[in-house]
């Protein structure tokens, strides 16, 4: 990144009051964790399963079939190994700085939190977090990964994860193809982003929808991108930065 860049981007920070980070999968791809729709992220599901990575997290195949669910889900959405890289580290700095800033993210690795950060809204849920379909006890990451947990579903592997209190199946808080997103994160990251004054967006190609028309609430201030490719917004930009965004925030 330029001087004249890091420079600008340091300033409209620092004059900022109220500012919102909206980023996408870009921003964990530093910690290891690979885009949705590269070569090395879901879309291998296709050769190894044979089957689309959107029918395979879809509601309707995980409960048709809840065991080839997890062992993919298990397979290809959870790094229990990835740590927040430069990007969270330097948002979370930001805050510790004495700045209003609210994280809307659509990943779903939990990483933001993990990195310090308070007021974080994931929009596609977080793979830390999980449920059971009975009772409703919460459970974490940790627990539907240890096969004690776990029992035989229609197969030889143990792949299910059963709740401890009432025995029905436990559930990853994410939101699968088919569902909603959850009303309450939606209300707090729109209102969020309608009161900032500087929206800096990071990470994403903006393609995904409903999250990429989150956007439109920004009801003005600068607009910063931060994406190694062009966006559909990149006319409405005030500042448009194309590196690898832990790069980005590593200068600063």
């Amino acid at each position: 990144m330029t001087a004249s860049l890091s420079h600008k981007l340091k300033q409209l920070i620092d004059k900022a009051r109220h500012i919102v980070f909206f980023g996408g999968a870009g921003v964990s791809t530093e910690s290891g964790i690979p885009d949705f729709r590269s070569e090395k992220g879901l879309y291998k599901a296709q050769e190894e399963y044979g089957r689309s990575p959107e029918e395979m997290i879809s509601h309707s195949f995980f409960m048709r079939e809840p065991d080839t669910f997890f062992r993919y889900y298990k397979e290809n959405l959870i790094y229990t190994d990835a740590r927040p890289n430069a990007a969270h580290l330097g948002l979370y700095e930001i805050e510790k700085g004495g700045k209003d800033i609210k994280i809307v993210t659509q990943n779903i690795d939990g990483l933001h939190q993990e990195a310090g950060s308070g007021e974080v809204y994931e929009l596609h849920g977080s793979v830390r977090r999980n449920y059971c379909l009975g009772c409703g006890e919460a459970y974490g990451l940790s627990y539907i990964m240890d096969p004690a947990n776990c029992r035989k579903y229609g197969s030889e592997t143990e792949w299910i994860p059963w709740c401890g209190k009432c025995g029905a199946m436990v559930r990853p808080d994410v939101v699968l193809y088919e569902e909603g997103l959850d009303g309450e994160t939606v209300a707090g990251a729109t209102d969020a982003i309608s009161k900032a004054d500087l929206l800096i967006v990071g990470g994403t190609s903006l393609v995904v929808y409903p999250a990429a028309g989150f956007l439109n609430y920004f009801r003005g201030g600068p607009l910063v991108l931060i994406n190694m490719s062009a966006t559909g917004y990149d006319d409405r930009a005030d500042l448009i930065i194309r590196k690898p965004i832990g790069e980005v925030f590593s200068e600063l």
